[in-house]
């Protein structure tokens, strides 16, 4: 099978050599979302308005490989604060909502500058 490179105009562009998703199948993998404007600016500050602009480009990238975050199998949160973890609930509501939720994997990590990253795979199929 085939893959198709996402590439998000919407979204902060890829901090590196990787696509900001990849569809193979019925399946889009998403590379971590920061907290980065699409202008490239880091948003900085406190970890409210750092992890809303993560999921921000997170949906973005999905919206440009044919879904939504409502099609989310998985996903990934890597906190470099694991004191923020109820913060980071809170806001990931306002995305993914209460029901019909996709499997979660959150994880301290020792991210350098910025607060959070976020990763998911969807799926596309019918």
């Amino acid at each position: 099978m085939p893959k198709k490179i996402i590439v998000a105009d919407q979204a902060a562009p890829p901090g590196g050599p990787y696509s900001h998703a990849v569809v193979a199948g019925d399946h889009a993998y998403l590379s971590g979302a920061c907290p980065v404007l699409p202008d490239g600016t880091w948003v900085t500050g406190d970890f409210a308005a750092q992890a809303r602009a993560a999921f921000t480009n997170l949906a973005r990238v999905a919206e440009a490989a044919g879904g939504d975050l409502g099609k989310a199998v998985r996903v990934g949160v890597y906190l470099r604060d694991f004191a923020d973890f109820p913060a980071m609930n809170e806001i990931y509501v306002e995305f993914f909502g209460t029901e019909n939720l996709p499997a979660r994997t959150t994880l301290p990590v020792a991210l350098q500058g910025f607060d959070i990253e976020i990763d998911a795979v969807l799926y596309l199929g019918g």
